[in-house]
């Protein structure tokens, strides 16, 4: 027990190494991204979104929290657009430091929003937090205990903080690490999936 407190006040007492550790993370998963094609990883996010499609928390949920991606991020306009007449979908709109989860209507209820990220207009209906079944998460890396790396502006980490249902990562292979740095209020997925395999 000893132990294990003086390894939790070792983590409290080195933030900026953490800090530190996760920069350096960050910044190496941009650089492995950029030897990567578009092409390339369009092909790999459409292996990955296969898989999604498979698991029994896809299949089940009528009413899921994912995201439209950035250049770099798993590419999810596909299952978007395949999906979204069948089940209720919902995009983040970031409000402040918060993100606020709308329902998508087709691509005419997406306007560019800050960082250059498709997002829902403000006129979108909001979903109460209860009707969410499962929330698709992007990360910078992920690691084998489940745990995820953002980029650090916290967004998710708030959002998952108060919202109680499975969450799936979703990351290339070469985005999955044995470990990463972890912070104790960082939220675990349920599963993460690459195009090779689902943890």
């Amino acid at each position: 027990k000893a132990n294990h407190s003086r390894h939790r006040r070792t983590k409290t007492i080195h933030p900026m190494e953490l800090h530190k550790a996760k920069q350096t993370l960050r910044e190496d998963m941009a650089s492995l991204k950029r030897s990567y094609t578009k092409t390339t990883l369009q092909d790999l996010s459409a292996k990955i979104m296969e898989r999604l499609e498979e698991t029994d928390l896809f299949r089940q949920a009528s009413c899921i929290a994912l995201y439209h991606a950035i250049p770099g991020e798993v590419q999810t306009a596909g299952l978007i657009e395949k999906w979204y007449r069948e089940k209720k979908l919902l995009l983040p709109l970031i409000k402040g430091n918060d993100l606020q989860l709308l329902l998508y209507s087709g691509k005419e209820s997406l306007k560019a929003g800050a960082f250059g990220i498709l997002e829902p207009t403000e006129d979108c209906m909001a979903v109460p937090e209860n009707e969410i079944d499962l929330i698709i998460v992007p990360g910078v890396a992920f690691d084998r205990q489940r745990n995820r790396l953002g980029r650090g502006k916290g967004f998710y980490d708030r959002l998952l903080s108060t919202l109680n249902v499975p969450k799936i990562g979703i990351s290339y292979d070469f985005q999955l690490k044995d470990q990463i740095p972890v912070e104790p209020f960082d939220r675990k997925m349920n599963l993460i999936i690459t195009e090779k395999e689902i943890i």
